[in-house]
């Protein structure tokens, strides 16, 4: 069986997302002609073509476009190994084994509060360092290994290789400028929130799990919650979302929306004893 090295699958992988040998060589740092040279000498060991070569670049071929899914998975899995390692061990400086746990912007506030409280008072309990992240990044993170566990939110994040409990199951809410006329009713429809002609709902940058808004481009929740408040945009999240809500903020629940059910998450292989310790917790609560 033929064995692959992590540098001919980082060459690979620079060769094949760039489709092109001078600027994946360049991304590399190093010459191009290495680089063709390391290429070919892979296809020959592995006995497939990998990559079509034309005046015009680079092509995948069907061997290819697999090689290029399961290297991805293989290079995430080895950088995740390495984290998760130098946490789970004495990295000198009076640092001791830790867990890092990726966790939605402002979402599921009062959750995490309780959660950190009650394994802190755990006998074996390690230091939790919560890492604030974008909308739907959570299970990047656990992949690549930035991340041990995370709180992610169905239907918005996918589950998928992960193993998982159920912690809360929470309706949404639609968050208004406080003197918008909308803002007085007792409740809304989706309708009502996609279809408000001074007040488009956000457009989530380099997010695919909410649908595209025609409103202002967000990038992150400070900003959000700013343009809500001077009445520019709307946007919908779980109920749990009005421990941050301002003054100048109204929350609005929404009849129709999907109900919102968080969980809290971890890579499937895990032997993590601190990370069992925190999931038995989170379960209790």
């Amino acid at each position: 069986m033929e064995t692959l090295e992590t540098r001919e699958l980082r060459y690979f992988l620079a060769v094949a997302e760039e489709l092109h040998f001078g600027r994946a060589a360049e991304r590399l740092g190093m010459a191009q002609p290495p680089l063709s040279r390391a290429m070919q000498q892979l296809e020959r060991r592995l006995g497939v073509r990998l990559l079509d070569r034309n005046r015009r670049g680079v092509a995948l071929t069907d061997a290819g476009e697999m090689l290029l899914h399961e290297g991805r998975a293989a290079l995430d899995a080895v950088t995740a190994a390495a984290r998760r390692t130098a946490r789970a061990g004495d990295a000198g400086g009076g640092r001791r084994n830790r867990l890092v746990l990726a966790v939605k912007a402002a979402a599921s506030h009062e959750l995490l509060h309780k959660l950190l409280d009650a394994y802190a008072a755990e006998p074996d309990a390690v230091e939790v360092e919560v890492l604030p992240s974008g909308t739907c990044e959570q299970g990047d993170m656990l992949r690549d290994g930035r991340a041990d566990v995370a709180l992610m939110h169905a239907p918005f994040n996918s589950l998928a290789g992960f193993d998982s409990e159920e912690l809360l199951t929470e309706g949404q809410i639609a968050i208004l400028p406080a003197g918008h006329p909308l803002a007085a009713r007792e409740s809304l429809s989706l309708a009502d929130v996609t279809d408000i002609p001074d007040l488009p709902l956000a457009r989530w940058s380099r997010d695919d799990a909410y649908p595209p808004g025609p409103g202002p481009e967000i990038h992150d929740q400070t900003q959000l919650a700013q343009l809500i408040a001077l009445g520019r945009t709307v946007a919908v999240f779980p109920d749990s979302a009005r421990a941050w809500l301002w003054s100048d903020h109204t929350a609005v629940p929404l009849t129709d929306a999907p109900p919102v059910v968080t969980h809290i998450a971890w890579p499937a292989h895990s032997r993590s004893l601190p990370l069992a310790a925190l999931i038995r917790t989170a379960t209790r609560l």
